[in-house]
């Protein structure tokens, strides 16, 4: 059985190959047009599909997967693995819900702290009883560096780079030290804060830009790229029933 997970985020178009179980390729996309939709489908014959899009996607691509796979779009109305008892449920991100559902399914039991590092950070937590409690939301790695920019008279734009010195020593490094060193120091401060309150729990640091900081976190944590997808491959075994 071949699965294909749509995550389409604010950055990046992705897709995700899954066969039963076991993610077997990441695909970027160039956008969201039918073409670039059937070429895929073409090549893979998937035989199920889920999309967790945060952006105003063609919609022209939710009737091409109804009619060529059992599809599921996650939702407000997505049967999930965990329980959201707060405000608003639906107003989750379907990003989130699809990190929760991989915590839940990876990690049951546990308290979990899911981190994820992309547009903007979000710190998701999902109790040992699966109940999403919520988090924290803040400016991602290349929001900061943009905004700096944007926002100031003289400041360059600047970006990452693998190496950058803790004591910046020209305006650009000034800047990497300032937006990397500072989402460390964040990132192990929401641990400490959530460790004061919940004792052990899992830390599992995903998401685009989480290469960066995976090695500079004091804390023992999980890092691990796929687990949005591997949320979403799970969302849609829930939701996705056989034909």
């Amino acid at each position: 059985m071949t699965t294909i997970c749509f995550d389409f985020g604010n950055t990046r178009l992705k897709a995700a190959i899954f066969q039963e179980a076991s993610m077997v390729e990441e695909i970027f996309l160039q956008d969201d047009s039918p073409t670039t939709l059937r070429t895929l489908l073409g090549a893979f014959s998937p035989q199920k599909s889920i999309l967790s899009s945060v952006i105003d996607h063609n919609p022209e691509i939710e009737s091409l997967l109804e009619t060529a796979t059992q599809f599921h779009k996650i939702s407000a109305t997505t049967q999930i693995n965990f329980t959201t008892p707060v405000g608003k449920p639906e107003t989750i991100g379907t990003d989130r819900l699809a990190l929760m559902a991989a915590a839940a399914h990876f990690y049951p039991e546990k308290n979990n702290l899911v981190i994820a590092l992309g547009s903007c950070i979000t710190y998701n937590f999902l109790n040992q009883y699966h109940e999403f409690l919520g988090g924290g939301i803040t400016p991602g790695m290349d929001m900061r560096f943009r905004s700096m920019h944007e926002y100031t008279a003289k400041l360059p734009q600047a970006s990452a780079e693998w190496h950058f010195p803790l004591i910046g020593y020209d305006t650009k490094t000034n800047l990497q030290s300032g937006v990397i060193v500072g989402i460390i120091n964040e990132i192990e401060g929401f641990i400490g804060k959530y460790s004061e309150k919940y004792g052990n729990f899992n830390v599992v640091l995903t998401g685009g830009n989480s290469a960066y900081f995976a090695s500079h976190i004091k804390y023992k944590i999980f890092a691990d790229h796929q687990f949005l997808f591997k949320g979403l491959y799970a969302l849609s075994e829930i939701n996705n029933c056989p034909a």
